[in-house]
């Protein structure tokens, strides 16, 4: 009964800590342009030689900041506390990756003028405490599913900077910052640990609609979809990205040494 009883509580937990970070998503969603339209009406947008720098531009920036200063110690935390070996590559891609992003998004702050926190966020110290607390047998799934669940909430926050900055710099920190996160949601979901059902009924919020064709009917075989393909004799030499199904590519050249750059140039 006691192990029944804890198996109980961290599905609870897990849920809570779903819950609470979908229910920002959920409710900012129909509101998801108001930054950008309030920094066109009182001048937060400023214009760089790297073209505009909107609120929405420098939220970013300053979120892979925030990312970075307590997933990495997540990831630290994991290498010393887990035996699953899973968890432990996990843990090293954290590390790796948010190690990486850190330079850059200082790098960028240096360039934009933009300040960056310090220290994690209460929440995000909340996060961090919840994996201390957690039991042995507990742990890896404590750690896992708060980790995936953050990365999920911010992959599409970084998708939409991606898609409507103008600026060069947080355009390039976008496409950097969505590869590594989705290395860590790829590399998470490897562990074992991910609870997909509560991730699910998290997202599926108030504000979701169902969109797409009904569902499939047993012993119903829907027609056959034409291939998408050129036509005529127009030329394809390239070729898709070379990659290892359920491996993402996150080689890029170096970060720069944000110590290096001059502020504002």
């Amino acid at each position: 009964m006691p192990r029944m009883n804890g198996s109980i509580l961290v599905g609870l937990a897990i849920a809570g800590t779903i819950g609470a970070l979908a229910y920002p998503v959920v409710y900012s969603y129909p509101h998801r342009d108001d930054a950008a339209k309030a920094a066109a009406v009182t001048g937060e947008t400023v214009n760089t030689q790297w073209g505009p720098l909107t609120a929405t531009d420098r939220d970013l920036i300053v979120r892979v900041r925030l990312a970075g200063l307590w997933e990495l110690p997540a990831g630290q935390q994991a290498m010393t506390r887990s035996t699953n070996p899973a968890v432990k590559e996990a843990a090293n891609h954290l590390i790796v990756g948010h190690n990486d992003l850190d330079k850059r998004v200082r790098t960028i702050s240096a360039q934009l003028n933009v300040p960056l926190p310090s220290q994690p966020n209460d929440q995000q110290q909340g996060f961090l405490k919840a994996m201390t607390d957690a039991s042995a047998a507990d742990y890896d799934k404590v750690w896992a599913n708060l980790l995936r669940t953050a990365h999920g909430k911010i992959f599409p926050a970084i998708a939409a900077v991606r898609n409507q900055t103008r600026n060069t710099l947080v355009r390039q920190l976008a496409s950097d910052a969505n590869q590594t996160v989705l290395d860590h949601i790829t590399i998470l979901e490897k562990t074992g640990q991910i609870d997909f059902e509560a991730i699910a009924e998290a997202a599926a919020g108030p504000s979701a609609s169902p969109t797409g064709p009904p569902p499939p009917v047993a012993g119903v075989l829907p027609p056959a979809a034409p291939p998408v393909e050129p036509t005529g004799n127009t030329p394809g030499k390239s070729k898709p990205s070379p990659t290892t199904p359920g491996v993402v590519n996150t080689n890029r050249p170096e970060a720069k040494d944000p110590n290096t750059v001059v502020q504002g140039g």
